[in-house]
């Protein structure tokens, strides 16, 4: 997930927090499925939790390193 050029440190931040939200709502899902005996679902939530918590990562690599680009300008 690259961020379009002129995004805020803000707006990056943003986006990251978001995706690890949602990555956590899907993991919880993912687990009440898994808990009813329901392991299709709770495997397509748990996929879905995994491309979440990735986004996230990404998009918190590219808010660290914007972040140090930053600290070295001043």
């Amino acid at each position: 997930m690259q961020q379009p050029p002129g995004e805020t440190l803000q707006e990056v931040h943003r986006k990251a927090a978001e995706q690890h939200e949602l990555a956590a709502h899907s993991h919880r899902t993912a687990s009440e499925h898994n808990e009813k005996g329901e392991n299709e679902s709770g495997s397509w939530h748990a996929k879905r939790a995994m491309e979440y918590s990735d986004n996230a990562y990404k998009l918190s690599k590219e808010a660290h390193s914007k972040s140090q680009q930053i600290e070295s300008l001043k």
